[in-house]
């Protein structure tokens, strides 16, 4: 097996006092196996001396060092954390690790402003946590990104709307609205003011408009994974189920779904006169084409582009 396809971390490992792992915090991993003549009892410095108990949460804090085949499942909760911190680091891109059965392996966790805490101690110590002004900011299987990673020359204006496990490239803005899920990101600098769903990516230079909507793979999504090509644009409020390709545009507030009858204005007419009309599946990942919706009869169009699409305000991405 190829040591590209692995990656290892020094982490610390919350664990409550039932003996649940609530999460791993890698601070710096890397690709490839653990290195030959390492030992995983000598914990860095830097770490060691954050390997404590906090009683105020209930939890016990312990040095692990872990490697994780990237083509195998997911093993444990610090193997799990592992996976999701490779992606917000950018050693692997999304799609590219297997987390097949990683929810298994990511119990429900009370995320305070101390750290992780497991839901059924939180009910039991909430009177002394308030007291000591430690406040709860979700219950989820996920954590925030930035409470892990701080991705460079990235900027995000929600920390709650980004989760660990994202792959956020340099240059990348999301704004407040904007929503970026793990195993999902950009690939360059692209601006993002609605939602990039699970598994889908997102091309150099793209906007992804204010209340749009990238249709995931998880919760009722189907099996293909959406991609955004280069320099396209999904309007504000728009959606889309299939993939678009390099210099594309939505018009707002249009959803284009892998069933959506399309018409093809540049294409000739069939021979009894209609036009012609395929499925948006038939588009999927083709270069240049604006969709939008003819505001005499409704139908939703696909038209050539010529040119570039979007240009991105570069102060904004600096």
């Amino acid at each position: 097996m190829s040591e590209e396809r692995w990656v290892w971390g020094v982490g610390l490992a919350t664990t409550a006092d039932d003996g649940t792992v609530l999460d791993t915090w890698f601070p710096s991993p890397a690709a490839g196996r653990i290195p030959l003549g390492f030992d995983p009892q000598l914990a860095p410095d830097q770490l060691d001396h954050l390997a404590v108990a906090d009683p105020r949460r209930a939890v016990t804090v312990d040095v692990v060092a872990v490697e994780a085949d990237l083509d195998a499942p997911p093993s444990s909760t610090p193997d799990a954390y592992l996976r999701l911190h490779a992606l917000s680091h950018l050693l692997v891109r999304p799609n590219d690790v297997n987390l097949d059965g990683v929810f298994a392996h990511l119990p429900n966790v009370a995320w305070t402003t101390a750290g992780p805490i497991h839901p059924d101690t939180l009910t039991r110590l909430r009177p002394y946590l308030a007291r000591d002004g430690i406040q709860v900011q979700g219950l989820d299987k996920f954590p925030r990104l930035l409470d892990y990673v701080t991705p460079p020359g990235v900027r995000i204006a929600d920390a709650s709307r980004v989760r660990l496990g994202a792959y956020l490239s340099p240059g990348t803005t999301v704004m407040h609205e904007g929503f970026v899920n793990f195993n999902a990101g950009t690939l360059g600098q692209s601006m993002v003011e609605g939602r990039i769903s699970q598994g889908v990516v997102v091309g150099d230079g793209s906007d992804i408009g204010g209340g749009a909507s990238i249709m995931g793979t998880l919760s009722g999504g189907g099996s293909h994974k959406v991609s955004v090509g280069a320099r396209t644009l999904l309007g504000a409020n728009a959606g889309i189920g299939i993939s678009l390709g390099d210099d594309c545009v939505v018009e707002a507030g249009l959803y284009v779904t892998a069933g959506t009858k399309v018409v093809l204005p540049d294409e000739p007419r069939r021979a009894d006169g209609s036009p012609t009309t395929v499925k948006g599946a038939e588009l999927s990942g083709r270069d240049g084409l604006l969709f939008r919706r003819n505001s005499l009869t409704g139908a939703v169009e696909a038209v050539r582009r010529a040119g570039v699409g979007v240009t991105l305000n570069e102060a904004l991405h600096a």
